[in-house]
């Protein structure tokens, strides 16, 4: 055997013959490649029975017969009965359909690559002498750790149609980007930058990407949002790959949606690989669980922008934890209005500031001193606020180890 082909089987019939552990693995993974499954064996595993329950796939209890490789596009032999394999493969090379023998690889004419998926491209290992198993499996996770990790550059060498992602960078700490977050990266031709979290990413983008950073700060907007998602749709219909990079998650309080609805008013493709929100990792890195059995059940997120409104005054009288991105600068107002509203004085505050990364602090209050406190000590963006009994000092800090990471 010396090619490899990748196979389309979305909506082709393939035929399972079989459905023991072997059976079952290989199963899921045509049906996630979107195949027409048909498994024919006396018994079936508890996995492929679920299945066929769900109408996923079609079993067929009964031992196969010659004519069930009629139709089909694709076999998999795999048995417990070596004759019966060799005999199905025998039966679909006489039909020119291509056959995995799960008894002797050496006797069917196709082979099982252990495969990795990695945004739009997959990579497969096969042996081409004696099949080896575990071999081609390490061989695929080696490669696939460094896909994973952005140290391979996947960007497109052959021109096509531009795309966006919108990708949340997570925190601050590069470590808390998605696998698919890196990937994404390391498909870009241009990344557009927030200001939040980013910066520590960027080390990993190669000298010849496009950065563009369009960050924002509390008092300065030098890129207004029309401007961006401008930007975003000319260099995707330049046939650009173009990186939406945004801290934490871009719908969580991060105009995502307005720039994924400009992509598609303008007909152009969009991803969108969510991202871990700071509203939540923040506090929990730094040891506030933002619920807590006994203290809190219920977490509200809101931004600070315009204060305290209805809603999150009423959470604060009530024990619900209300987290607030964005509120430093109206700190004293959401203080106000949460105490004008009958929040108890005593209520806990923390506020994270530079949240997972290596300049975190952490300032405690209380509502009735918090904004006192805060301006004694130079409390400045990027910070979260926690109110609620979760924030009370030491609940859960000392047990919760955290070691931002940095690159060079």
């Amino acid at each position: 055997m010396t090619a490899l082909f990748g196979l389309d089987l979305k909506g082709r019939r393939v035929l399972v013959v079989g459905a023991g552990h072997v059976a079952s693995r290989r199963i899921k993974r045509f049906l996630a490649e979107g195949a027409d499954v048909r498994v024919v064996s006396p018994d079936a595993s508890d996995d492929v029975r679920r299945l066929a329950q769900h109408g996923d796939l079609d079993w067929a209890a009964r031992p196969v017969e010659e004519g069930d490789v009629d139709g089909a596009w694709f076999v998999l032999a795999a048995t417990d009965s070596p004759e019966v394999n060799d005999a199905v493969a025998a039966w679909a090379e006489a039909r020119r359909v291509f056959c995995i023998d799960a008894s002797d690889a050496a006797r069917g004419t196709a082979r099982q690559a252990a495969v990795s998926s990695h945004g739009e491209l997959s990579v497969g290992v096969i042996s081409t002498d004696t099949p080896d198993p575990r071999r081609i499996r390490a061989v695929r996770d080696a490669i696939a750790a460094q896909i994973d990790a952005g140290e391979v550059d996947l960007r497109r060498r052959r021109s096509g149609a531009g795309r966006v992602i919108l990708v949340g960078a997570g925190p601050g700490d590069p470590g808390l980007i998605t696998v698919r977050g890196r990937q994404a990266l390391a498909e870009a031709d241009v990344v557009v930058t927030d200001r939040l979290g980013t910066t520590e990413l960027l080390v990993t983008v190669p000298y010849d990407v496009e950065v563009v950073n369009v960050g924002k700060s509390p008092d300065r907007h030098p890129v207004p949002q029309d401007e961006i998602n401008r930007i975003l749709v000319e260099h995707a219909q330049a046939g650009r790959t173009v990186v939406r990079l945004k801290g934490g998650d871009p719908f969580v309080l991060g105009r995502g949606g307005e720039e994924v609805h400009a992509c598609l008013e303008a007909g152009v493709a969009v991803e969108v690989v969510p991202g871990v929100t700071s509203a939540l990792s923040v506090p929990g890195r730094a040891g506030i669980p933002v619920t807590q059995r006994g203290l809190s059940t219920a977490v509200l997120v809101t931004s600070g922008h315009a204060g305290a409104d209805a809603t999150s005054v009423a959470a604060m009288t009530h024990g619900t934890t209300v987290v607030v991105l964005m509120g430093v600068a109206a700190l004293p107002d959401i203080v106000a209005a949460g105490l004008a509203g009958g929040a108890d004085p005593a209520t806990p505050v923390a506020i994270v500031e530079s949240g997972t990364t290596a300049d975190e602090r952490v300032t405690h209050g209380t509502l009735a001193d918090i904004v006192l406190i805060a301006g004694e000590t130079g409390v400045k963006p990027p910070a979260v606020m926690v109110v609620g009994n979760v924030a009370r000092p030491g609940l859960l800090a000392s047990q919760v180890a955290a070691t931002p990471q940095r690159r060079e």
